[in-house]
């Protein structure tokens, strides 16, 4: 079972690291810009937040997963090292323009505090993280980077829940301002659990 979860956490990992893509090659009417008012748009300052959040949040995505991995980490320590670095630093990126673009969300002030709070808490797990395996705290640090992954993957619950959330209520704006706190919260209880009574790895 773990290892059939691993699995499927790793290919949405995968497909959904991938989205940022979608802005390249797909014309922005048919894409989450396609909801923001014209002027927003043409904020260069809240456009350049919005590109540097989905960017480095699917790197985060992508490359975070396998992380996970015992016999990755310990048969490539070094390279563990590498893609931990990269991906603290993807995630310092992509949460605090999250953070920016979060003041700006569809739907009024509940998605805005629920991306804020989910932007600061994938922050401050990252640090925490970081600040614990500097120590030598290996345990700690894996905690933290739990957390810090579970937030990671909202990107993923979110485009899940979305569209199951429109579907069930038919109502876009109410299903929006639900999944700004659902696509993290169950996210971090499953951590919590894996945490404390689950083994890591």
């Amino acid at each position: 079972m773990r290892k059939f979860l691993f699995i499927i956490t790793a290919i949405l990992a995968i497909l959904l690291g991938a989205y940022p893509l979608m802005y390249a090659f797909v014309d922005h009417q048919y894409t989450f810009l396609n909801s923001k008012p014209p002027n927003v748009l043409k904020d260069l300052f809240w456009k350049s937040a919005f590109y540097f959040h989905v960017v480095f949040g699917g790197l985060s995505l992508f490359i975070g997963w396998m992380q996970f991995g015992p016999r990755f980490r310990k048969r490539h320590i070094k390279l563990h090292r590498s893609i931990g670095m990269f991906y603290a630093l993807s995630v310092f990126i992509s949460s605090l323009s999250g953070i920016y673009i979060a003041l700006y969300a569809n739907g009024g002030i509940i998605p805005v505090l629920g991306f804020i709070l989910l932007g600061l808490i994938w922050f401050v797990s990252t640090i925490m993280a970081y600040v614990e395996i500097v120590r030598g705290h290996t345990m700690a640090h894996k905690r933290f980077m739990t957390y810090s992954y579970a937030c990671t993957f909202a990107a993923v619950t979110l485009r899940l829940w979305l569209p199951l959330l429109v579907m069930l209520i038919n109502d876009a704006e109410l299903s929006y301002r639900i999944v700004a706190w659902l696509c993290w919260v169950p996210n971090l209880f499953l951590a919590y659990s894996i945490n404390k009574y689950g083994r890591l790895t």
